[in-house]
């Protein structure tokens, strides 16, 4: 199996993205930002389209989408309107979109379901170099701002920073979680990006502890449900998404059921 070029290129491609899934999932469940990234993934759908669409590489398009949406999205955090009906409306003005800029673009099948779903075992050596130049990003980023958006996503109440650092943080860690769904993308494509970024964090609070190690959990699991996924997709020849988004699942259930105990 490992003989295989996109086989190499895949198990590198699935590390990286669950390694950023992991750590950044641990930070938007704290957050209580698991439908926001439901509806980035389906914003990311649109933003992939609109690259096909337009001549641009799918992925940029789905950062250029994503961070918009996420900062506008995240502006009306303290206004008087419900942020999650505002979220629902653009998600599904988003799907539309998509649907649309698919259908002018005439788009391949084979191209949307790339999309859709992901395309992992075909991603190229030129597209690992873009996602790990991303992942690198994402990973300063927390690395230099660690602390301060540890205590934003589990203790905002004791973050002693003015109103507009705080405002500031927020926007980072948005734009943080952008780029992380566009990234995800490539894996688990844009309809189960949310499998990735929330589950194994969710699952991995059930386990209590500290960040890091609610971090080391999570991105464990991601991994875990990653690479087991592409093995049996090796081996089937069916979907990684389906794969990884089963196992994502019931690590997740089980996690609930051990709790209990």
């Amino acid at each position: 199996m490992f003989d295989q070029v996109f086989m190499q290129n895949a198990f590198i491609a699935g590390t990286v993205i669950s390694i950023v899934a992991g750590i950044v999932g641990t930070f938007v469940v704290a957050r209580s930002y698991n439908f926001l990234s439901h509806s980035l993934s389906e914003i990311a759908f649109a933003g992939a389209a609109f690259g096909f669409f337009i001549g641009w590489p799918p992925l940029l398009g789905m950062v250029i989408f994503t961070i918009l949406a996420a900062l506008s999205i995240g502006g009306l955090e303290n206004a008087k309107v419900r942020q999650d009906n505002v979220t629902s409306a653009v998600s599904a003005f988003a799907i539309a979109l998509g649907i649309l800029f698919l259908a002018l673009g005439h788009t391949a099948n084979s191209a949307a379901t790339g999309i859709l779903f992901g395309s992992v075992l075909g991603i190229s050596h030129t597209d690992l170099l873009i996602l790990a130049g991303m992942a690198l990003g994402v990973f300063i980023v927390i690395f230099l701002f660690y602390k301060p958006l540890r205590l934003l996503a589990f203790d905002e109440a004791g973050l002693l920073l003015s109103r507009g650092k705080k405002t500031w943080l927020k926007i980072l860690f948005l734009v943080v979680m952008a780029l992380s769904v566009a990234i995800s993308s490539q894996l688990v494509g844009s309809l189960l990006i949310f499998v990735l970024v929330t589950l194994p964090a969710a699952s991995a609070r059930y386990y209590q502890g500290s960040v890091g190690r609610l971090m080391t959990l999570s991105v464990f699991f991601a991994l875990f449900g990653t690479w087991t996924g592409l093995v049996l997709a090796y081996v089937t020849n069916l979907p990684t998404s389906a794969f990884i988004a089963g196992i994502e699942v019931l690590i997740y259930l089980l996690s609930i059921w051990l709790a209990k105990e």
